[in-house]
């Protein structure tokens, strides 16, 4: 699979590469593909796409399953399916295929017009009927709405044959001589045939009258364009109901409006070569042209160049793959080229792993054909001495300038000046100066609002610079130049407060790393002063005096954090003396508080106990609760603990139990003293 861009749209090659033999045997093909590499890497997407010797049409099927292409030798027609990536059969003919048309959605109904002027209809099993028409045709159509076939050909009359009723009618006298294409309109069926003279006729189906006539060999003839001839009409192509394309005899390429006798615009393929093939990509709003040597892609509002494609054999027709990028041309070659380009729209669905094998070859991209060439212009070679090479097969000539094999581009530029070897070493070690000079830190204009938290930004930039250089990894963007920061040092209410509790907890070491930083920000500042902006900052110490320094703060650091907190505990002590002083000073004022109905005050003891109790922990209120009998915690069989609580009793429910409690012992204490007396009086009664 070749690759290719033009104007940055890559393009896709899918049958480049050599084709094996049909003849050779399944096992000489194995042992082929294992030797050549070409031919173990190409991409044969549909088996045996190709013909004999040459192919003249190819045109894809409504239902999109079905490709069909004609050839010759011997007159052949081929059909494709695409579910299957493979041929689904082939049909020999009496005589070659000018055109074909198929009728039905799939194969099933499709007609030929040969170059003997036979015209031959084949259905799905094969040949159905051939009739003759009177003169050589060159082209024909098919009215959907009355089943008619229109055929133009080498005379005035445009032949009619109805398919309904299976018989020639009335045929249409035009005043051309010769007519070479034609084509209906989808929309309104408009019919339109292209002369030898270089005009476009347009017929009414209905009443079978000449509605329009347009000269375009008047409007192709430009003052940019030189012309030998006469130029005929040779392609022919409706979009939509009111645009037209025009393609000419010499090359150019003429898009009208209906309503209009004048062209919207006017392309040249400067070739001079009769047009072949016209193809309208709506998604994109281009005009895809080709001739026999190249295919063109152009905006059709403005005529801007979009890619161009120049296969290596002549082209005989194009086909767009409908709502897809692929793009199929038959040639005058055995094998029929088949083109993506992922630009104009997705694979088909019966080839979705195009899609993810050129996003594979987008992310590795490999060396393609010109990087082994070099681009030279003349003035180029005049200065290598290489301009006695132009004509030779040394170079190839390309736009304005030639292509040559860049060892030989090498070997004359070391002839040429034998001193390059010089100046690249001189460019070497200047780049090497640069970056050590680029390793220090430099002065650099501090901003107003957190001129520390700046200077830390730096250094830390700097280490990290220093690290991706060592590991070969990209470098972070700096927060100082990202706008999303831009206000943290611009505005002063986002200065970092550093007596702040916060942050003297959470930054134990920032005392001795602030104290470096201020020692830094005083040199700095005396630079700024006297206006030496250029200069570099002085060299600090030693690598070895640095990592004593580090370890010293690491030993260091539970004393700084120990310090810290003494400080604020201080603090703290001094701002309570402080308040008790301020409330001293300040008057007392006496409170009143409202008892509710119903209630005794007693003391304010009660509601101290309650906020001692709302004090103490979970635990120690449970403990408490057991002990007054208001929680009782057992252990279940399953292992598991049960608690059970008792509501809080009134002082006045307690008190009435307590009463309750006393009179129930009063009682039982009268029942016993009773029954004592009972018992002495019945003895009595036994010794009388």
């Amino acid at each position: 699979m070749q690759v290719s861009s033009l104007n940055e749209v890559k393009i896709y090659s899918l049958s480049a590469g050599r084709s094996l033999p049909e003849w050779l045997s399944d096992r000489k093909k194995r042992a082929l593909q294992k030797k050549d590499v070409d031919i173990r890497r190409r991409i044969e997407l549909i088996q045996d796409f190709e013909m004999p010797t040459v192919s003249t049409k190819i045109k894809v099927s409504r239902d999109g399953q079905y490709i069909m292409a004609v050839g010759t030798y011997k007159p052949r027609v081929r059909c494709f399916d695409t579910y299957q990536l493979s041929q689904k059969f082939e049909r020999c003919l009496d005589s070659e295929v000018v055109t074909f048309e198929i009728l039905s959605d799939d194969y099933s109904k499709i007609v030929f017009l040969q170059c003997g002027r036979f015209v031959e209809f084949h259905s799905q099993h094969g040949h159905y009927y051939r009739t003759r028409i009177p003169k050589f045709g060159r082209d024909f159509s098919y009215h959907y709405p009355s089943c008619d076939l229109y055929f133009v050909g080498a005379s005035s009359e445009v032949y009619r044959l109805n398919l309904e009723q299976g018989r020639f009618l009335n045929s249409l006298q035009t005043e051309a001589s010769e007519s070479s294409v034609c084509d209906i309109n989808p929309v309104h069926f408009l019919f339109a045939m292209g002369t030898a003279e270089g005009k476009v006729e347009c017929w009414d189906p209905r009443t079978r009258n000449r509605v329009g006539l347009l000269d375009c060999a008047l409007s192709s003839v430009t003052a940019d364009t030189e012309i030998e001839g006469l130029p005929s009409i040779s392609a022919l192509k409706f979009d939509g109901a009111l645009n037209m394309a025009v393609g000419t005899s010499t090359g150019q390429v003429l898009l009208y409006d209906l309503r209009s006798s004048n062209p919207l615009i006017v392309k040249d393929h400067h070739y001079g070569l009769p047009i072949k093939s016209i193809q309208f990509h709506h998604q994109l709003d281009l005009i895809i042209s080709a001739d026999s040597r190249i295919i063109k892609m152009w905006n059709k509002d403005t005529g801007k160049i979009f890619t161009s494609m120049e296969p290596e054999h002549d082209i005989n027709d194009v086909c767009l793959y409908p709502n897809s990028g692929m793009l199929m041309t038959a040639n005058e070659a055995p094998k029929m080229n088949i083109y993506y380009i992922p630009v104009l729209g997705p694979a088909p669905k019966w080839c979705s792993f195009l899609d993810n094998l050129t996003e594979e070859l987008e992310e590795n991209p490999e060396s393609t054909v010109y990087d082994d060439y070099k681009f030279v212009t003349r003035k180029d070679l005049e200065n290598l001495g290489l301009a006695h090479l132009i004509g030779s097969s040394l170079l190839r000539a390309y736009m304005h300038g030639f292509f040559m094999d860049i060892r030989l581009y090498h070997k004359a530029k070391m002839m040429a000046n034998p001193f390059a070897y010089e100046e690249y070493r001189r460019e070497k070690i200047r780049q090497k100066i640069e970056e050590t000079r680029a390793q220090r830190v430099q002065l650099k204009k501090l901003p107003k609002v957190n001129k520390e938290l700046a200077l830390k930004l730096i250094e830390e930039e700097g280490e990290d610079q220093r690290i991706s250089k060592k590991r070969k990894q990209k470098n972070l963007p700096s927060l100082l130049k990202d706008d999303r920061f831009k206000v943290m040092f611009e505005n002063p209410d986002f200065q970092v407060d550093e007596q702040s509790e916060e942050f003297r907890l959470l930054n134990p070491l920032v005392s001795k790393i602030s104290e470096k930083r201020k020692r830094k920000l005083k040199i700095l500042e005396e630079l700024e002063a006297q206006g030496q902006e250029e200069e570099e900052e002085p060299e600090g110490k030693a690598s070895d005096a640095e990592s004593s320094e580090s370890s010293d703060d690491e030993k260091g650091w539970v004393e700084e954090v120990r310090k810290q907190r003494k400080l604020l505990r201080q603090e703290e002590k001094l701002k309570r003396q402080e308040r008790l002083k301020e409330d001293q000073q300040t008057l007392l004022k006496p409170q009143f508080f409202e008892i509710k109905e119903g209630e005794e005050f007693r003391s304010f003891k009660d509601s101290a106990k309650k906020q001692k109790l709302m004090k103490k922990t979970l635990e120690d209120r449970l403990k408490l609760e057991e002990k007054l009998g208001t929680l009782n915690v057992s252990d279940t069989t399953v292992g598991s603990k049960q608690a059970t609580f008792k509501l809080k009793k009134s002082e006045q429910q307690r008190r009435q139990q307590e009463a309750e409690k006393r009179h129930r012992q009063e009682r039982k204490s009268l029942r016993r003293s009773a029954s004592h007396l009972k018992s002495r009086r019945g003895r009595g009664r036994l010794f009388h």
